[in-house]
């Protein structure tokens, strides 16, 4: 809970949207049920509320994140170029840099989960695949610069 905390607090600190914080917050909650393949997992969950952006990476962050560890345990940790040329490549490396990586950290003052509440309540509030929202192709910046 710790670690998805902090991904979300990173997110909106970084002036991320509702769908990117979400999406961060949300990330790894396939850990327990599909330690294999949770990425995939969390992200058919969230694929009916999200815009596309934010459940592509959320699908594919286990194979970018294998840049920092990939070595250390046997797998490739450039797995992540198969996509080199996708269109949201970038946008999962950052999400992997700011948000996923680095929220291991146990002296960070991420936010209660309770902050996030209203948040979560208002995706899985949504219609389902509604096009306003999944807006297929639509890139939105991680973070607000």
């Amino acid at each position: 809970m710790g670690h998805s905390l902090q991904s979300a607090t990173r997110a909106e600190r970084d002036g991320a949207d509702t769908d990117w914080i979400v999406g961060a917050l949300l990330h790894d909650i396939g850990d327990i049920y599909a330690p294999y393949n949770h990425d995939e997992y969390a992200a058919a969950i969230l694929k009916p509320f999200l815009r596309e952006q934010v459940t592509w990476v959320v699908e594919k962050h286990g194979d970018f994140q294998l840049i920092y560890y990939g070595a250390h345990v046997g797998a490739d940790p450039h797995k992540r170029d198969a996509y080199r040329d996708h269109p949201y490549f970038d946008d999962c490396a950052t999400f992997c840099e700011h948000w996923d990586q680095c929220a291991f950290d146990p002296d960070y003052d991420a936010l209660p989960l309770d902050h996030f509440a209203a948040r979560v309540e208002e995706v899985f509030a949504r219609t389902p695949y509604d096009p306003a929202i999944i807006r297929p192709g639509m890139r939105k910046p991680l973070i607000n610069e």
